[in-house]
């Protein structure tokens, strides 16, 4: 049975875990290796059965925890080629750890991993689709500036997509950030607002999604109710009823596993 949870998902720290019961893989460590070792304990997860990191790009909210696992847990890490560089020339990747770039499709433990370009304000950050051994379909997009055709078609006809659901646009047009900042961040290299969500939310749900985990929520910015209700009016207004057609859960820190 595949398992899915999101371990810690925020504008302060993100990090995720997806495999089957014997093995899996985390995509970004943007959390200290204590706070991802207590959440991975609360959730019955051995950190000893992560086989391979995925990291989306080199913001420290992705990649803070990163050298501390890697050093205390030898397996390989995966980005594309910009991001290993960067990660490297940071010092956030320890001597003599694998790094495998991901263009493309690549295999571990069984798992069949799909990458494909996001907007965001960095070189070349990506998005994981994760095909698992029992065929079931997982897809992590986060930090997205907009939804390209590329990053559409990356995700779709995915089981269950932890989906970007970052800002409330007028929470953040009347909130504290200088404008520069409102403005990267609404920007097409910026995040994904709740409205953005929830649109794509309903095409996915045409897709055969079932299973929508909203993620990377702003603390300043956003509330789990505001981007619940967002995208559950738009599910609703397409026909669809909760916890029959598809289940919507809200990420945050120390969620609950989601079997598949």
């Amino acid at each position: 049975m595949a398992r899915f949870c999101s371990l810690y998902s925020s504008s302060n720290g993100n990090s995720t875990y997806l495999g089957m019961a014997e093995a899996g893989v985390l995509v970004d460590v943007g959390v200290s290796y204590k706070k991802l070792k207590e959440a991975s304990d609360f959730q019955g997860i051995d950190l000893e059965s992560v086989k391979g990191v995925f990291i989306t790009h080199e913001h420290s909210d992705h990649v803070k925890g990163l050298k501390t696992f890697l050093s205390k847990h030898k397996v390989p890490v995966f980005s594309s080629a910009s991001t290993l560089e960067i990660l490297l020339s940071k010092d956030c990747i320890p001597a003599g750890c694998e790094c495998v770039e991901i263009n493309g499709e690549k295999e571990i433990c069984g798992i069949s991993v799909k990458s494909f370009r996001t907007s965001h304000d960095t070189p070349e950050s990506r998005g994981y689709k994760f095909i698992l051994p029992d065929e079931r379909q997982i897809s992590v997009c986060t930090d997205l500036g907009y939804m390209s055709d590329e990053v559409f078609e990356g995700i779709r006809k995915s089981d269950l997509v932890l989906l970007e659901s970052n800002h409330d646009l007028e929470m953040l047009k009347f909130g504290p950030y200088p404008f520069e900042l409102k403005k990267r961040i609404m920007s097409d290299h910026g995040h994904l607002s709740n409205e953005a969500c929830a649109e794509t939310a309903a095409k996915l749900l045409s897709s055969g999604t079932t299973r929508f985990v909203l993620g990377h929520l702003s603390h300043e910015n956003n509330t789990p109710d505001k981007a619940y209700a967002e995208t559950f009016t738009k599910l609703d207004m397409a026909g669809a009823r909760i916890n029959i057609d598809y289940t919507l859960t809200v990420a945050g820190d120390k969620n609950k596993m989601i079997r598949l």
